[in-house]
């Protein structure tokens, strides 16, 4: 039994608010203002790091990545391998397994594709005929895969929240912009009582925070000190072979400078990302720019862009201005992200700009970038030779290797790499960060304020 479980069963047995000296209270309302776009229900389409921790308080993935990298059961009651590959998922109800086999078949099928799907490449049928036994799925591999467990971490793979259904998280909303502990949470109700939350623009959440009108301010410039979230939000430039010219990636290596981007136009905490995988997944020195190609005239080209990302427009307009250094006239096209994704599964687009929020796990990492290269036949080349590899280390070696020699062949340039910038106030303690680098805000709490003297005064 958890610390939380144990509290929680005080509570609900009437003790009182304020529990005695060194243990965490439960109460209190939590001030809570961010920046972007609001979730909108999809984790699939959650791709930012903000737009997951808000998504994650009312539907969380099955497991939690611990930083050890232990997939510890969360809305799962338990995973195991009752065979060596088959994944066992036992689930709270029946309903549950069936809603879940029924997101998952929807979003690895053909009705609204996402590279994530990637992630469940080895199960038997991308996990498009799951049938529940009971409780339960199981997930039979077609090769062996000893990562999907901690696969099954990611948030894109929660259910969506939509109105109405019960939330899975540790927080439940019926009011736009607050959220209620849940005491039925699998992994024990969260020690606040409510969190408000609001959503603002950069200038806004500034005076907020300097005003103290808020504990925790999410996509905020972090201070010194202040808890970053590893930086697993990787962008990536597609483009088309059939629509751009032969040496279109040496235009654009030789013309765009990665360290120049993140500096002037990209929202710190950012790092540059000269290969398939993040920096926190594949250290690696960058490789040397080449020289412009030859000239060829002028190619005229669309790019398209997350039109919710203020970093992608100053992105694309830059790319916009080195590339007619190139020869290159680029238009550029901002859409709504579902739309900008429908155009990515459909392979209609010259170039555009991808954003993805990585596993932090080299081998299904590298699987949801080739996929999203559009190099989803590599998938039954590459993974079944990393997943081969029992040992956790050099299985993870093996995948940086492999991330390093497919670079240039996969459609898919790598620009930079986000984490999750945030500011907490003081009073705030308990906040930690999970390995895929969002906050567990259902561990954070407040202190009770000190009893006032006798006579109302201090």
């Amino acid at each position: 039994m958890t610390l939380r479980h144990a509290l929680a069963g005080l509570l609900v047995l009437g003790a009182a608010p304020t529990l005695a000296a060194g243990r965490v209270p439960y109460g209190g309302e939590l001030r809570l203002a961010h920046t972007g776009p609001a979730p909108q229900g999809d984790p699939t389409l959650a791709d930012t790091p903000v737009e997951a921790t808000l998504l994650g308080l009312q539907s969380r993935p099955l497991c939690r990545l611990e930083a050890n990298g232990t997939a510890h059961p969360a809305v799962a009651r338990e995973l195991s391998r009752p065979m060596a590959q088959t994944v066992r998922i036992a689930l709270p109800s029946l309903g549950l397994a069936n809603t879940l086999a029924r997101a998952w078949t929807r979003f690895t099928g053909t009705d609204a594709p996402s590279p994530y799907r990637a992630l469940l490449f080895a199960v038997n049928g991308e996990a498009r005929q799951l049938s529940p036994r009971g409780a339960a799925l199981e997930l039979p591999l077609s090769f062996p895969w000893p990562d999907l467990e901690r696969s099954l971490c990611h948030p894109a793979l929660a259910l969506p929240v939509t109105t109405g259904a019960p939330s899975l998280g540790p927080f439940a909303s019926t009011t736009p912009g607050v959220f209620d502990a849940r005491l039925g949470y699998p992994e024990g109700r969260p020690y606040l009582d409510r969190l408000l939350v609001t959503r603002t623009d950069e200038r806004g959440l500034t005076r907020m925070w300097n005003a103290r009108q808020v504990h925790v301010a999410l996509g905020a410039l972090p201070e010194a000190g202040a808890p970053v979230g590893a930086a697993l939000h990787a962008t990536y430039l597609a483009f088309s072979p059939r629509r751009v010219p032969a040496d279109f990636r040496q235009a654009f290596e030789s013309a765009i400078d990665r360290d120049d981007l993140i500096r002037l136009f990209v929202r710190a905490p950012a790092v540059p990302m000269p290969h398939l995988l993040p920096p926190a997944l594949l250290a690696q020195a960058p490789r040397p720019r080449p020289g412009s190609p030859a000239s060829g005239g002028t190619r005229t080209v669309t790019l398209l862009y997350d039109a919710g990302l203020e970093d992608q427009r100053a992105v694309a307009e830059r790319i916009q201005v080195k590339l007619h250094e190139r020869g290159y006239k680029v238009a550029l096209e901002p859409l709504p992200r579902a739309t900008l994704r429908s155009r990515w599964a459909k392979g209609d687009f010259d170039l555009m700009l991808h954003a993805l929020l990585l596993p932090p796990l080299p081998g299904p990492a590298l699987a949801v970038v080739l996929d999203a290269a559009g190099r989803k036949d590599l998938l039954g080349v590459e993974l079944p030779l990393i997943g081969a590899i029992e040992d956790t280390s050099a299985r993870d070696t093996r995948a940086r290797e492999r991330a390093l020699a497919l670079a240039p062949s996969v459609p898919l340039l790598p620009l930079y790499a986000q984490g999750l910038g945030l500011r907490v106030a003081p009073e705030v303690e308990g906040l930690e960060m999970d390995a895929q680098g969002l906050p567990l805000l259902e561990g954070a709490y407040l202190p009770p304020e000190p009893p006032a003297p006798p006579g109302g005064r201090k």
